[in-house]
């Protein structure tokens, strides 16, 4: 099956949901350990009927070997590890710090692909890649911190850019053989558990919010994971790891752009030169590696 234009426009789309997710998260009024159990509690829920209705994803979900039961749970907690180390971080370092380091994730998902996937990469498209993230590096660079405190909520950011590839790349190997919808209810109920338990082991309230943050755990669910996340979980299936990895520095663009109308943040100068880098960062790399694709196809 082949995608060409609406794959991409539906990644730019689930990139743009998803930088919904730091703008709710400052909304929410609750410990990051609930913020994220909602957000996967409530996107499960919301697939659920799915899944119901649905005889083939009933099958499906019944017929799954040990295999792809352990790969889809460990994929839950690699998520759920993610929001907690992430979140984590910015206890320690500055938002900033923590997004810059966050976004280094293509590097992993490069080297991954490379070694995991046997997947190929032009000079333009590793340009295109550094491109990207110098863009990103820029708009954060003036509250980086390396020092104290901050170095220790900087390497929590750098392993939680690690576990979120990881995450990836299990879903392009399991979305190969697997619908979305049970690929997706295994992960996200599994990384709901997972972040019931901290919280729970936490002693920390799980109904004690008020109706603002209540409708931002609902925002997060459906904005953020149902048309963000899951988006990317459907698009596993024809495009790479660091495609995806690469498309999601675009967060950074989406998050400036709606803190400017939501949150009254005024975008800077520097960070209109970041957001232009990367920008053209992505451009170079998706169109150098779907040219690759392209003669590949044709050469097989």
């Amino acid at each position: 099956m082949k995608l060409p234009l609406i794959s991409y426009v539906s990644l730019f789309f689930g990139v743009f949901a998803l930088s919904t997710s730091a703008i709710f998260v400052k909304l929410a009024d609750a410990p990051v350990t609930i913020t994220a159990f909602y957000r996967m509690f409530f996107a499960t829920v919301m697939l659920l009927p799915f899944l119901l209705v649905n005889r083939k994803n009933r099958k499906e979900l019944c017929s799954l070997s040990k295999k792809h039961w352990g790969l889809g749970l460990l994929s839950g907690v690699f998520l759920a590890v993610h929001y907690v180390l992430w979140f984590e971080s910015l206890q320690y370092t500055s938002v900033a710090s923590s997004t810059v380091i966050v976004t280094l994730q293509p590097l992993f998902s490069m080297a991954g692909g490379y070694f995991l996937f046997k997947e190929r990469f032009s000079k333009g498209a590793i340009i295109g890649c550094f491109l990207a993230i110098s863009g990103s590096i820029v708009i954060g660079c003036k509250d980086f911190q390396i020092s104290g405190q901050a170095l220790f909520g900087d390497i929590l950011a750098f392993i939680s850019a690690g576990v979120i590839t990881a995450y990836f790349f299990i879903g392009q190997h399991v979305r190969k053989m697997l619908s979305l919808i049970p690929y997706s209810i295994i992960g996200y109920a599994s990384s709901a558990l997972f972040l019931s338990i901290l919280a729970f082991s936490q002693q920390t309230s799980f109904v004690d919010y008020s109706t603002q943050t209540w409708l931002v755990f609902i925002g997060l669910a459906f904005v953020a994971t149902i048309l963000g996340q899951t988006i990317f979980n459907w698009l596993l299936k024809w495009l790479s790891t660091s495609v995806i990895s690469m498309s999601i520095l675009g967060e950074t663009i989406g998050t400036c752009i709606l803190a400017y109308f939501i949150l009254d943040e005024v975008v800077s100068f520097q960070q209109g030169i970041g957001i232009a880098l990367i920008l053209i960062g992505l451009v170079v790399f998706l169109l150098q590696q779907r040219n690759n694709k392209s003669m590949k196809t044709t050469s097989d």
